[in-house]
């Protein structure tokens, strides 16, 4: 058969070529029914043919040239609605051909024959001949209809789906990219209606910052309507594509859900209570929906956007559609930088208004305004901050004027959320789930910034231009830049100054390995913690900390930073304001109350434990999760747990996105590895410390000065046994002294020991990052020649 010329087609007689005859959606359906095992609801789809023979057979065409020729200013509220409208009504009126009626009641018919359903209940879905491109979505730009059941009905739907074609939004969306309104044409999907206990969306790549390594589903109770409609913010869950395992489940609370009605048509209901704050998804059902994800993302080639649905009669999964991602499928192939610009300003200014879901990535500061009626778009200005209770596709006029888009309501994946991430406009939905509604916090003329890279509303301006570029004379010749190797071995970087980081976040560094907290109390805060705590200031512990952390964590984003926790000495704690009350008077400061031993004491734990409140700001409240943390000085195992159990009352949980590091300075850390990688995720071993307590070496006496050198066999034999125990446990080892900047034969063996990373100095990182490029390769080439020197055993260290 010439399917070009057919009123409709089978879902088996379609495959994902078949674009221009039924569209985007219809094509990718007919694709996965005829050619995967995925799950999906049977049916037909009318055609591209179909729709222009209505256009022509009722002599609509002229109409609508007429009337689109009227629209000469999209950007005018009014008159897109008036036109918009006009176009509907045209097409509303006309009575479909009777050919075609008779084509789909006969479909129908056949449909319920082969379901072994009298009159089954449908879902009809617009799906436009140039939607779902990867480089252009027109999701959500026409209509669907649910719950439709008869042949008259069914009709119906497929005509209204044909008007919706001129809705507001989708000639706003089609007139911004370029699309002629009449070489568009619609097919309308007919399949079978999943009754959805629960349903949502899935992305196979993050769609808030383009990682590809994991599965993203989003999940509601009743139909997906309300997920992708951001009427409810769904429940979030990661999956890793790798070894398919469940990452991390974000359960927010639901109060409504879209049902279906007995006889037709859906209806809003309030979700039990003993559902809104349960997850809606098992674990196995998880794990289902991500292996048909990365079944789907194999078939297609291409990061795939994905619908599901489970049906409330047979808990089957279904995949309700499927189509490739538009925007990270874009900007990735391309490999643009995007440049965010980072919040750069005093303590007491960076205040977190509102959290929310980083829809969009992207930073933007204005003037709040608060529309909640779409009829009061044409108030909005340019360059203003948009709020509103929830996006959806009515108000893309408004979005592209706005600096950046704040919501109630929605989820990373609603419609709304992927029109802004196409436009490029920093968005953040779904405040109302994270605490607070944005309408209702945020005022009128107020001027805010909006961080939708980490999901934080902070009050004022909180940008600063970067025009070192603009400013810098144009070269007459061209220039060569410094360019580093990839290692496989990372490369960190020490930093203690926080007001450094974005001048040292330049470096060709894989993160900050070692954030000395000490330099923030000495330069900044001044006085001692139990002093404040005392006079009734702890707050500013916890604020003057953070601003610190959140410096160095902007500036270094998305690339981690490794925060040491306080390991003053009790001689450098005293010199601090007020710290003669509280520190001892120790014979060897050095061995003594230092370190892990304080923050469980209940002399000091207090003290600690505003430290893990400045931590849990800077990720909580900043939304900068790169901040991770490490423990000094820890001598036995129990501290170690006591120190982690602390931390967890304090809300730092470890997990996939939280690391805590131990310090391995003490020789106790080497021996007992084995016993504390259950309570940390890796170590970081502190040369100095570690050559010291190995030899016995007082580092700070001059007369035995000589006698002490990392390099030493029992050193690096220490070394090379935690690297091996830990690894044997999945834990990382990294080194922190000044060793492997001062020693290439040192790196070099560290190198060949297996260590993860390295954090040296500032000054440093350019050379360490070569040297241990030049050590990879060196170990390469000897494996495959089989033609490397042979070591002694100094140099093997074992």
């Amino acid at each position: 058969m010439d399917k070009s010329k057919a009123y409709l087609l089978w879902f088996e007689q379609l495959e994902r070529k078949d674009v221009d005859i039924v569209g985007g959606k219809s094509s990718s359906l007919g694709e996965m029914t005829s050619k995967t095992d995925v799950p999906v609801p049977y049916g037909f789809a009318t055609t591209a043919y179909a729709y222009r023979y209505f256009i022509k057979a009722t002599g609509l065409e002229e109409r609508m040239r007429s009337l689109l020729a009227s629209l000469t200013n999209v950007d005018d509220n009014d008159q897109l609605s008036s036109v918009c409208a006009q176009l509907r009504a045209a097409i509303m009126e006309q009575e479909m051909p009777q050919d075609l009626q008779d084509a789909i009641r006969k479909a129908y018919a056949e449909l319920a024959g082969k379901m072994g359903e009298k009159a089954p209940y449908v879902a009809v879905r617009s799906s436009a001949t140039a939607e779902d491109l990867p480089d252009a979505s027109f999701a959500g730009q026409q209509d669907t209809y649910l719950n439709v059941q008869g042949a008259d009905q069914v009709i119906a739907k497929v005509k209204e789906c044909y008007a919706s074609c001129f809705t507001d939004r989708a000639v706003y969306y089609r007139e911004k990219q370029g699309y002629d309104h009449l070489s568009l044409a619609l097919s309308a999907v007919v399949q079978m209606m999943v009754f959805s206990k629960a349903a949502g969306v899935m992305f196979t790549v993050n769609v808030a910052n383009g990682d590809d390594k994991n599965i993203m589903i989003e999940g509601a109770w009743g139909l997906g309507e309300y997920v992708v409609g951001g009427v409810v913010t769904p429940d979030t869950y990661i999956v890793s594509k790798d070894d398919m395992k469940i990452l991390s489940a974000t359960v927010n609370e639901q109060d409504v859900m879209l049902v279906r009605k007995q006889g037709g048509d859906t209806e809003e209901m309030p979700v039990p209570e003993a559902d809104r704050k349960r997850q809606t998804l098992t674990n196995q059902q998880i794990m289902e929906l991500a292996g048909y994800a990365k079944k789907i993302e194999a078939h297609y080639g291409c990061y795939m956007d994905m619908e599901w649905g489970i049906d409330e009669r047979d808990g089957k999964i279904w995949i309700l559609q499927a189509r490739p991602e538009t925007v990270w499928s874009r900007r990735n192939k391309e490999k643009k930088a995007e440049t965010v610009k980072e919040p750069q300003q005093s303590a007491e200014n960076a205040k977190v208004l509102l959290k929310g879901l980083p829809a969009s990535p992207g930073m933007g500061y204005g003037k709040v305004h608060v529309i909640a009626d779409p009829k009061d778009i044409d108030e909005f200005q340019d360059g203003e901050i948009l709020v509103t209770e929830m996006t959806a596709p009515d108000w893309v006029p408004a979005m592209k004027k706005a600096q950046a888009i704040v919501t109630d309501s929605g989820g990373m994946t609603c419609h709304a959320s992927i029109v802004s991430r196409e436009l490029g406009i920093p968005c953040i939905v779904g405040t109302k789930s994270q605490g607070k509604a944005a309408t209702s916090v945020l005022k009128n003329g107020e001027e805010i910034t909006v961080d939708a890279s980490n999901g934080v509303v902070f009050a004022g301006n909180l940008q600063v231009k970067k025009a070192e570029a603009a400013a810098a004379p144009q070269a007459a010749a061209v220039v060569a830049q410094e360019t580093f190797p990839v290692t496989g071995t990372k490369i960190y970087m020490n930093l203690g100054d926080p007001d450094l980081a974005e001048k040292y976040s330049k470096l060709p560094c894989d993160g900050i390995g070692l954030m000395r907290e000490e330099f923030i109390w000495t330069t900044y805060i001044h006085e001692h913690p139990l002093y404040l705590i005392k006079t009734g200031h702890p707050e500013k512990v916890v604020d003057m900390l953070a601003e610190g952390f959140r410096k160095v964590c902007a500036a270094m984003a998305p690339r981690p930073v490794t925060l040491r926790f306080s390991d003053f000495k009790s001689t450098e704690y005293r010199d601090l304001k007020g710290g003669e009350e509280f520190e001892p008077h120790e014979p060897s400061d050095l061995l003594g109350w230092r370190g892990a031993s304080r923050y469980y004491d209940p002399k000091y734990t207090e003290a600690f434990r505003l430290e893990c409140k400045a931590v849990r700001k800077v990720r909580e409240e900043y939304g900068l999760k790169n901040l991770n943390v490490m423990i000094p000085f820890c001598r036995t195992v129990d501290e170690a747990r006591k120190v982690v159990e602390i931390m967890a009352e304090e809300g730092l949980h470890r997990g996939p996105d939280f690391k805590v590091w131990l310090m391995a300075e003490i020789p106790a850390n080497i021996i007992l590895a084995d016993q504390f990688n259950q309570f940390v995720d890796g170590y970081s071993i502190g040369s100095n410390d570690l050559t010291m307590l190995i030899l016995g070496c007082d580092r700070n006496n001059d007369g035995i000065a000589h006698l002490f050198d990392e390099r030493n066999l029992a050193v690096r034999r220490a070394i090379r046994h935690l690297i091996e125990v830990a690894h044997k446990d999945g834990k990382t080892v990294s080194l922190c002294g000044q060793a492997a900047s001062v020693y290439p034969d040192f790196a070099a063996f560290l190198v060949q020991s297996g260590i993860d990373s390295m954090s040296v100095n500032p000054d440093a990182v350019k050379f360490t990052k070569k040297m241990v490029a030049q050590v990879e390769q060196r170990l390469i080439l000897d494996k495959l020649t089989g033609r490397g020197r042979n070591l002694n055993d100094a140099e093997l260290a074992w």
